[in-house]
């Protein structure tokens, strides 16, 4: 009996709409590189200056204390909103719905002029301080991003506390260890695979984010090219020497992300 050969299915259309998209995307290519409009010399005699790292750093600096206070707050958060007392689940659920149901705009506003409203905070009359200088633009942002990070780090969390199998927990407790023990050396271990990619997804969130804070006047990376082209005019080289920094620091923190991501994954494998 003789054997037909098998002969693959041609698929000139994949390959057509492939060539279609590599050429359309080098059209693309070819038309950045070569518009005078997006001031290339521009971008790099100030993608290095030091107004520029300046507000580089602040933007780190505060994507940082975001994400490391905002998961601080949002795991206790977590645990209150999974706690068998209705007060305190109450009062997690209560945070999370008021802070992830108001835009981030509006609570830097309202943190960057919470001193119309208290003007003086403080315990009476003999510990108090004066809000309006107490709430600086910084202290604003921190306050703003930090609490409205909370309350997405709380559902994350709880999310993933939620992934563990309760029967870990229930054997823990026959073998006579505290909650918080078991929380702390059984639970969150477990369910770190499943908080490590929402969490690297938050953390690059915050730190494209954190461009909201140049409304309140925060000296961050956006604002540092505001002011640059506030003084030459060079609108849309600014733009890209911010856009650029964004992309690589992304980029970066995204290669981390697949590290932790496989780390905490080695089980599962």
């Amino acid at each position: 009996m003789t054997t037909l050969p098998i002969v693959p299915v041609r698929r000139w259309g994949r390959w057509a709409a492939a060539a279609l998209a590599l050429l359309a995307f080098g059209g693309l290519l070819y038309s950045v590189a070569g518009n005078a409009a997006f001031g290339w010399p521009v971008v790099l005699d100030y993608f290095t200056s030091p107004a520029v790292l300046a507000g580089l750093v602040l933007t780190l600096w505060l994507t940082a204390v975001t994400l490391v206070a905002g998961f601080v707050l949002g795991t206790v958060l977590a645990v209150m909103r999974l706690s068998g007392n209705p007060v305190l689940s109450g009062l997690a659920w209560g945070y999370v719905w008021l802070f992830r149901s108001t835009p981030m705009l509006v609570q830097l506003l309202f943190w960057f002029n919470i001193g119309a409203v208290y003007p003086r905070i403080g315990l009476g009359d003999w510990f108090s301080f004066d809000a309006t200088n107490l709430i600086s633009g910084t202290a604003a942002a921190v306050l703003g991003l930090t609490l409205h990070e909370a309350a997405y780090a709380a559902e994350i969390v709880r999310g993933g506390i939620l992934s563990v199998d309760p029967g870990q927990t229930e054997a823990a407790l026959a073998l006579g260890m505290g909650r918080l023990r078991i929380l702390r050396r059984i639970v969150l271990p477990q369910a770190m695979r499943s908080i490590v990619p929402a969490a690297g997804n938050l953390l690059i969130g915050t730190l494209k984010g954190t461009s909201i804070v140049s409304v309140i006047a925060v000296q961050d990376l956006l604002y540092s090219v505001q002011i640059i082209y506030n003084r030459n005019y060079q609108i849309i080289p600014l733009l890209l020497v911010a856009t650029l920094w964004y992309v690589l620091v992304t980029s970066l923190l995204s290669v981390g992300q697949h590290y932790v991501e496989r780390h905490y994954g080695r089980g599962a494998r």
